[in-house]
């Protein structure tokens, strides 16, 4: 069994996420986990990835874009393809075993060329072959520790791989939306051309839910953290031909440093549009949006 080794990769991943948030980068997953001065490379040519060093497979990867139809099939389960059309084909017969066997994997979907939403543990839960489907399911309250992986009552896993799977569905469109949003803004702020990541958002111009409220490109803004909160409290608004406008009364406030050159200065400014003009934030929902602002005046 290789639980020890799959223990230690899920804890060194924990860390990456804790550090990088839950998107990391090909070259991370890849030649970033080390053990006896040998890599273990966690995705490969395969979707279903076995590393030479373990039994079962640590990772399975989807790709929206790939030949196989992956997806969340309710809030609460992700279908998975099969590897070819052979439900025998060896590996399906191991993810098939790590099912069997509740042997935790790693989940990584594709966002951007080269960036993984990374979530683990999920589970193998089902397996469909009139499909040439599995099911996979998230799982909350899993603990690594020296005598291995501890699970809850088995009542309650169906529970809990349904609430967190929901979870994992809401983190990952959010962090394809943040991803997306900031690479057609070149990683800087739409506002003040700020261009340290860490400190950037991807924030929506009609809210997630509302009507046109959509998580696509043309209805996002990369924000800086301070212009991203100005934006959402109508302190900021953006017009519909691309022009930074203050609040009139914001404009008239004394105050220290940040206000004065952070927000009263970006008064009529443009704002710096992506780099691709079908990327443009949409007219119709930056309208919608700059008569909140004029109200709230």
């Amino acid at each position: 069994m290789d639980t020890p080794l799959r223990l230690a990769i899920f804890e060194w991943l924990n860390q990456q996420i804790s550090v990088y948030g839950n998107v990391l980068h090909f070259n991370v997953l890849n030649s970033g986990f080390k053990i006896n001065g040998e890599i273990i490379h966690l995705l490969g040519s395969k979707g279903i990835w076995k590393p030479k060093q373990l039994d079962y497979p640590i990772s399975v990867v989807s790709d929206p874009n790939g030949i196989y139809d992956d997806g969340f099939i309710t809030d609460s389960l992700i279908s998975y393809s099969y590897e070819g059309k052979n439900p025998n084909y060896w590996t399906n017969q191991l993810l098939r075993d790590c099912m069997m066997k509740n042997i935790p994997l790693i989940y990584l979907h594709k966002i951007t060329k080269g960036k993984y939403y990374v979530h683990l543990p999920v589970y193998i839960v089902g397996d469909k072959p009139e499909r040439l489907k599995f099911t996979i399911a998230a799982e909350q309250g899993i603990k690594t520790q020296e005598a291995g992986i501890i699970i809850q009552d088995p009542e309650e896993k169906y529970l809990i791989r349904r609430y967190s799977t929901r979870e994992v569905k809401q983190r990952l469109h959010q962090s394809t939306f943040r991803e997306l949003v900031l690479d057609a803004y070149r990683e800087h702020c739409a506002i003040c051309n700020l261009k340290h990541r860490e400190l950037l958002d991807a924030a929506h111009i009609i809210g997630d839910g509302e009507e046109l409220g959509h998580p696509v490109i043309q209805n996002g803004l990369s924000l800086c953290k301070i212009h991203h909160a100005a934006f959402d409290n109508h302190i900021i608004g953006i017009s519909p031909d691309y022009v930074v406008h203050v609040r009139e009364d914001i404009l008239h406030e004394i105050d220290g440093p940040m206000l004065k050159y952070g927000i009263q200065s970006m008064d009529k400014n443009k704002l710096i549009l992506p780099k691709s003009h079908k990327h443009y934030p949409d007219k119709e929902r930056l309208d919608k949006r700059f008569e909140g602002f004029m109200k709230a005046g």
